[in-house]
């Protein structure tokens, strides 16, 4: 910030004798106020950035009874998926001119979740996004006062709130049914953890893909959360059923890329070929994915869709609700298309 000749930050008054305005045309700028000339306006913002003004945010919530802070609740975790929803958001809040304020929680568990609501309605906060990727979580925000806007983000498809979400079925879809295109017989499922929405969407996309290709549903390998490590651990049970003459395994979608990552290493540390001996596709696309060895194909998930969709919807709901109109009966809910990435790790299936 710059600062005015007696060494003080620049206050709006330094900023209507540098523009030759009235403080109460600076205020009218700020405020996005319709009747301004456009050449006045100009000037200020030129004003604003010559001096380097910041408004003082308080102040100007006072008048406009608008903080433009918005509350996101994360769950407090490294894994791709939810730490790169929370990027997406902050950015998109960033590029729209919005503060955030952040509650990462250690668990996604009823009283937390609710405890981080009230956390942030004492913030003052517009709106709220919540990062929701589990039963628990999605329970427990179906019982927030409906006082200020909300919207869910991960939370999958059918929750019965405001939400944005990428269309998991639609990805297992795409997923299963490239690799019976490439001509296996079906397609196994390596899980991810049975209370994550997510891995339930994934599930029953894969499902309902194969049966309505006419296509064997076999029992899905559960045990993963979406750690490389236990897509390592359960990769021991496909590479037994891989070597299984009569009915070997050819095709393999894992839940997550790191899950993946792990399956890979195990089948290739059981002397198996990957995608002559099994065809391995995860979801995600982690910046990793297309470095493995070999690079692996998958469904790619834009987090910075998601972001921005989030943020689209809870503005929407604040404006609508600063504006006295009353809240949607049907509570708007966003799907984001996902795509597949191909890569060397899928191939037609080879009798070696």
């Amino acid at each position: 910030m710059h600062s005015t000749g007696n060494g003080r930050a620049p206050v709006m008054a330094d900023v209507a004798q540098a523009a030759g305005v009235s403080h109460q045309t600076v205020s009218r700028v700020l405020n996005d106020h319709p009747n301004v000339k456009p050449t006045t306006r100009e000037r200020v913002l030129a004003a604003i950035r010559e001096l380097g003004y910041r408004p003082n945010v308080a102040a100007r919530a006072l008048v406009t009874r608008r903080t433009r802070t918005l509350g996101v609740i994360s769950f407090n975790t490294t894994l791709y998926g939810p730490a790169s929803m929370l990027y997406g958001i902050e950015q998109a809040a960033k590029d729209l001119d919005y503060f955030v304020a952040v509650a990462a929680l250690s668990a996604l568990d009823r009283r937390s979740v609710l405890d981080a609501v009230e956390r942030l309605r004492d913030q003052a906060v517009e709106g709220m996004i919540v990062i929701a990727p589990q039963n628990s979580a999605v329970n427990a925000l179906s019982q927030v006062r409906s006082d200020i806007p909300l919207v869910a983000v991960g939370c999958g498809t059918h929750a019965a709130l405001s939400s944005v979400a990428v269309d998991n079925e639609a990805g297992a879809e795409q997923a299963t049914s490239f690799l019976l295109d490439l001509g296996h017989r079906t397609v196994h499922h390596v899980a991810g953890p049975r209370s994550w929405l997510d891995a339930q969407e994934r599930e029953a996309g894969w499902r309902r893909t194969l049966l309505a290709r006419g296509a064997a549903v076999p029992e899905p390998i559960y045990g993963g959360d979406w750690t490389a490590r236990s897509g390592f651990e359960l990769g021991r049970e496909v590479v037994d059923r891989v070597r299984d003459e009569k009915d070997p395994v050819t095709a393999v979608f894992c839940a997550n890329d790191h899950t993946a990552l792990g399956l890979l290493r195990a089948v290739q540390q059981a002397g198996l070929k990957v995608p002559e001996q099994l065809s391995i596709i995860g979801f995600d696309d982690i910046p990793e994915a297309e470095y493995f060895g070999p690079p692996l194909t998958t469904i790619r998930q834009d987090f910075d869709e998601v972001g921005r969709r989030a943020l689209a919807t809870v503005i929407d709901l604040v404006d609508g609700a600063a504006a006295g109109v009353p809240a949607p009966r049907q509570a708007p809910r966003v799907t984001v298309g996902p795509s597949l990435v191909v890569r060397a790790s899928t191939a037609p299936p080879q009798v070696l």
